[in-house]
């Protein structure tokens, strides 16, 4: 059987088409699904008319038809029978071959291709007409996959110019009159840049508000005109993308919301790929505007950190990573491509141990914090990074608790005050945690009494 994951994502016009062929995988929507038993499947998929669409595949060259109307090739319910057959999951009943697909086989590889007695050149004749109709319908669905990349890149780009009118506006009112309200303004345009297929900036702009309304009233306007910034900085880098260098683009196009698929990112050039013995020192669960729950796993392996990122429906009840802070396993990442490499996946595991959390090792929190400001230089949108230090301290001051160094303080999140002001007691702490620019969100640190998580 010809038929794979990749083969399947390949064939997909777009990632729409396979989201929505992903809707069609439940069996109560396919009444019949049928085998001859030489890799040809058929099957009937309701949809939302009366009669249902008639779908039929030969999984020795992926070749398709369908009866629905769509206009992509191949359709929902072509690349939704083909993952059913994948998963091998669901029983196809053997029997006849109904007329109407004996009559798209006779179509397509000639009248003559069924008959007993045909000649070997014959027989050869019509594979090769079965490899040309394969390469055509190939060639279709890249122009296809090709037509709705382009589409798509238009559409953001006009996202993005409505974006910078919305931020013109913004600055124009003023920052403090933005943050006083942030919401009703935030949703309109996240909406908006949804609408333009532009879904990493659409979740920026619409988890904005919440981000503002954590901080305390004083910290907000300052804090407002840094995320307008951004926003701002990543949307002119779109529209610049051809002359950033590679990895910065590529970094853009995250932000603004373009993904790869797993196939894809273990052969892009610039994917890193790292092996070792990685410890799980923080994991991190939060919702999203979409209604989306973004799990985190912060890795350390020597001196290289790694996050793990997965997001799942909150209906599905998932709230954590699936990782415990101490857990250790062997493993290869593969990096997404970035000017600051860090979310990464894994391509390998084994051997997962759980053990006690230890902190990474890292250098001062001068040091370290000079090391994240090179990395900002790099990407200057770069969120949340991790912050490993050393030989550091916890202090009070300005209402609340900062991680401080000889020359530098860091604060602490005021969600972790309660917990933190142990540390009080203690010098010269060695720890992880991860830090925004704004605020540092601790993850484990090593005391004089022992190891501290939140």
């Amino acid at each position: 059987m010809s038929l794979s994951q990749a083969k399947i994502e390949a064939l997909a016009p777009d990632q729409g088409s396979l989201a929505a062929a992903k809707k069609l995988l439940k069996l109560s929507g396919w009444p019949t699904l049928g085998d001859n038993g030489a890799g040809l499947v058929w099957g009937e998929c309701q949809g939302s008319g009366s009669s249902p669409y008639r779908v039929c595949v030969d999984e020795s060259d992926a070749g398709y038809k369908c009866t629905c109307p769509s206009r992509k090739f191949p359709c929902k319910h072509s690349l939704a029978l083909m993952w059913i057959r994948l998963e091998g999951k669901a029983r196809f009943s053997p029997g006849e071959t109904p007329s109407w697909v004996s009559d798209w086989m006779s179509r397509r590889r000639g009248p003559n291709s069924a008959a007993p007695s045909a000649p070997r050149a014959s027989m050869a004749a019509a594979e090769e007409v079965v490899d040309a109709v394969d390469e055509k319908a190939l060639a279709r669905a890249a122009a296809s996959r090709q037509r709705s990349r382009a589409d798509r890149e238009s559409s953001i780009l006009g996202g993005v110019e409505e974006l910078g009118l919305w931020l013109s506006d913004q600055i124009m009112s003023g920052c403090s009159t933005f943050a006083s309200a942030p919401g009703p303004s935030c949703r309109a345009m996240a909406q908006r840049l949804v609408d333009a297929k532009a879904g990493g900036l659409a979740v920026l702009v619409d988890s904005m508000p919440s981000r503002l309304h954590a901080l305390p009233d004083a910290a907000r306007s300052l804090a407002a005109a840094k995320e307008l910034g951004v926003l701002h900085l990543i949307s002119q880098a779109y529209v610049r993308q051809d002359a950033l260098p590679p990895a910065l683009r590529e970094d853009v196009r995250q932000a603004v919301g373009w993904n790869l698929t797993r196939e894809a990112l273990f052969e892009h050039p610039l994917a890193a790929h790292e092996s070792g013995d990685w410890r799980v020192w923080m994991t991190r669960s939060e919702v999203q505007p979409d209604k989306l729950r973004r799990n985190e796993a912060w890795l350390h392996s020597e001196d290289r950190f790694a996050v793990l990122v997965d997001y799942v429906p909150v209906s599905t009840g998932a709230s954590s990573s699936g990782y415990a802070v101490g857990e250790v396993f062997e493993a290869d990442l593969v990096y997404y491509p970035s000017s600051v490499p860090m979310r990464a996946v894994l391509a390998r595991s084994a051997g997962t141990r759980v053990e006690a959390p230890v902190a990474p090792v890292g250098p001062s929190v001068d040091d370290a914090y000079d090391a994240y400001a090179a990395a900002l230089a790099s990407k200057p949108w770069l969120g949340d990074h991790p912050f490993a230090f050393s030989s550091a301290q916890v202090r009070r001051g300005d209402g609340g608790l900062y991680l401080c160094g000889s020359r530098t303080a860091l604060p602490i999140a005021r969600s972790q005050h309660d917990a933190a002001w142990t540390l009080l007691r203690s010098t010269g702490l060695r720890g992880a945690g991860v830090w925004n620019g704004t605020d540092l969100l601790l993850g484990v640190v090593d005391t004089d009494s022992g190891v501290w998580t939140p």
